[in-house]
């Protein structure tokens, strides 16, 4: 009997073992699969983040659209980085805001005589290697050749110089494979109507280049952006541009080259340009309105372009030109990002937007 008890004792104690340890697994594996729904549930909240598009590259440190700007643009953190392109006189594609030399190099000094009868010096009349003899400095007014923006890097020449697209491409794919990140580019056709009419493509020439250094797709890290909607049309249905493609809005009505952006705004025109692009690029002035904080309004831009299929990537965040009804730039990130929902921003201190995002969507995460 003795014997009998002690074996019941036995079977029960080992029941229960079975049974905690059972549970003990159970448990184990709950807990397992928890963290792999919260890690999931992460990396999808990562994923969808917002990008940072550096615009001119970190230019509210130092002269945009050099080199160094580019460099530490990369460094700040920006998921993508801005080219505005030009032609040179020999066809190069160079990285420079503007058709004019003018206004952010000292080329009325070193080439005097060589503007034009409106009196100012196009880059599409200088060679790449007349280019490289200009200093690049932080922008002036034209006219009285103020500083833009004089709290920024002090006016003034420097060693900089203007880069053509094939250097800053260089640049970014060394930094990529030295880092192992995968920062992206952002080029912007700059006035091609006006190229044309030179004698001149400038959309052919610069996709020629993104070619070669393997942009292609909507699968390669690149947005294309314009401003004149039959360019737009043009690199998508007659060039075969396949990659991501954004129609950048200026704030007000049309174009001088016709495009309507008041339409382009409209629900209708957002319908109409999604069968050609990827995103839009409005003006932020075109999603926030009012004089003061008090009196701010949301337009329903972004929830129609979303509607529509569309990406939004407004421009331009700057500590120092704020609009009227935020007062920082961090105000400004909260209503861009958690507001209305944008997917993207240029700004001008992407160390600044990609800290907010980065507390905003990994709060805890050190950097």
């Amino acid at each position: 009997m003795s014997s009998r008890k002690d074996n019941d004792v036995c079977i029960t104690a080992l029941s229960q073992l079975r049974l905690g340890v059972a549970d003990l697994i159970l448990h184990s594996a709950s807990r397992w699969l928890l963290m792999c729904v919260f890690w999931v549930a992460g990396q999808l909240a990562i994923a969808d983040q917002p990008v940072v598009i550096a615009h001119r590259g970190a230019s509210g440190y130092v002269p945009e659209h050099t080199l160094v700007a580019k460099a530490m643009a990369f460094a700040m953190g920006a998921d993508y980085i801005e080219q505005d392109l030009v032609l040179s006189k020999d066809a190069v594609p160079v990285v420079l805001h503007d058709i004019h030399l003018d206004t952010v190099t000292d080329v009325a000094e070193r080439f005097p005589g060589r503007q034009r009868a409106d009196g100012r010096f196009y880059a599409l009349d200088f060679t790449l290697a007349e280019m490289k003899q200009l200093s690049v400095t932080e922008r002036v007014n034209a006219k009285t050749r103020e500083a833009v923006f004089p709290a920024r890097f002090p006016a003034g020449y420097t060693t900089l110089q203007i880069p053509s697209l094939k250097e800053e491409l260089d640049l970014i794919a060394g930094l990529n494979k030295s880092t192992g990140r995968s920062v992206g580019i952002y080029p912007e056709i700059k006035s091609p109507q006006w190229h044309l009419q030179q004698g001149v493509d400038l959309s052919r020439a610069v996709l020629d280049e993104l070619h070669r250094y393997g942009y292609r797709t909507k699968e390669d890290p690149c947005w294309l952006q314009c401003f004149e909607m039959q360019e737009v049309k043009r690199l998508r249905m007659e060039l075969g541009w396949q990659g991501r493609l954004v129609q950048l809005m200026a704030g007000g009505g049309k174009n001088g080259d016709g495009t309507d952006y008041a339409y382009l705004r409209s629900r209708d025109g957002l319908a109409e340009i999604a069968k050609l692009v990827d995103g839009i690029g409005p003006d932020i002035s075109s999603i926030i309105k009012g004089k003061n904080s008090q009196q701010r309004h949301l337009t329903t831009l972004v929830v129609d372009a979303h509607a529509a299929g569309l990406e939004v990537h407004p421009y331009t965040a700057r500590s120092d030109a704020l609009p009227n009804s935020v007062s920082s730039l961090d105000e400004l990130h909260e209503v861009l990002f958690s507001q209305v929902g944008v997917d993207g921003l240029f700004t001008d201190f992407p160390d600044q937007t990609a800290q907010f995002l980065h507390e905003k969507y990994q709060p805890g995460v050190s950097k």
